[in-house]
């Protein structure tokens, strides 16, 4: 049985997944992290667990050959709880939750989850790997000092910089939602005296020729290109523009192999710039980045080709 950690309103990409494990007569479970709460009873000793989920159904570590960590949320909180039993709650149900996946470690994942919670909060980290693999990368600073900012700002980037946030509000299909990356330019570099209260990422602006979205599955990459070359962010307005399938050069899809392979990723989304001067600027990589609009719009085996990875791990690790 393949185990997929994902959420209540996942759908899509999941059951294009379930759709292929059932071609292939693949047995799998859905366990939805936001409700790994009081709606389900779970219990863990040193070797296994038993959970029953929020629909009534069973399931047994025991079973589990393989596992797809497909989109982890929140845990959600019962509104009838006191607000003082609030933080208790989420942290004992966050600690069960932790202890319930790490009885899982030594079979197969996608991606194994202590690799994927050191790269998924560290774009500094990130950026770092991948500049040591060969791929170009804008020059960064992650700073809640002003001075330094400034610094930078006059010494790089030219007139024109990029601040945004180091981490993602929401995550949708259409992209990363509501991402926070605002345009810095020489008159609005007043308006960050108070970053001291908000640490913020800042870079060059990249005059580019457009974006891409790469999916990466363990040597395999699907790309989108997306022709957004006047707005910041293409998520910003992303209904305005289509996807095209691109191919990637080779010495561009070697380095990202290797820079996966470093973080011990078997898969990820990952952002890169075309641009105008001719490189391939990456940006980040997201293990649990959206690639349904790429499957859905351009055709691409992602969801499948997951499967595949994982079916073909298990059948080795067996």
């Amino acid at each position: 049985m393949i185990l997929c950690i994902t959420h209540s309103q996942d759908f899509y990409n999941i059951d294009l997944f379930f759709e292929y494990l059932n071609s292939k007569h693949i047995p799998y479970f859905r366990l939805n992290s936001d409700k790994m709460n009081h709606f389900q009873k779970i219990s863990i000793n040193e070797n296994s667990f038993e959970l029953t989920d929020e629909s009534g159904n069973t399931l047994h570590s025991d079973d589990v050959k393989g596992v797809w960590h497909r989109k982890a949320w929140k845990i959600s909180v019962p509104e009838e709880l006191d607000e003082d039993y609030e933080k208790i709650f989420l942290k004992e149900y966050g600690s069960l939750r932790f202890n319930l996946m790490t009885v899982l470690e030594n079979i197969p994942w996608i991606n194994p989850s202590e690799k994927e919670r050191k790269i998924d909060g560290n774009k500094m980290f990130q950026l770092k790997i991948a500049q040591k693999n060969n791929l170009t990368i804008p020059k960064t600073i992650f700073s809640n000092d002003e001075e330094k900012i400034i610094a930078f700002f006059h010494e790089y980037c030219n007139g024109k910089a990029i601040a945004k946030l180091h981490s993602v509000v929401v995550k949708a299909m259409g992209g990363e939602g509501q991402i926070s990356t605002t345009i810095i330019e020489e008159d609005t570099l007043i308006n960050i005296s108070d970053i001291a209260y908000c640490p913020m990422i800042f870079q060059p602006y990249i005059d580019k020729e457009y974006e891409l979205r790469i999916i990466y599955v363990d040597g395999e990459f699907f790309t989108g290109k997306i022709n957004n070359s006047e707005n910041v962010d293409w998520r910003v307005a992303h209904e305005s523009y289509f996807w095209s399938a691109y191919e990637l050069p080779e010495n561009i899809k070697k380095d990202i192999h290797a820079m996966m392979q470093e973080m011990g990723l078997y898969m990820g989304a990952i952002d890169m710039i075309k641009g105008r001067d001719g490189s391939y600027y990456f940006l980040e990589v997201n293990p649990q980045g959206e690639w349904g609009m790429l499957q859905k719009e351009l055709n691409f085996p992602i969801a499948q080709r997951i499967a595949d990875n994982l079916i073909k791990r298990i059948s080795f690790h067996g």
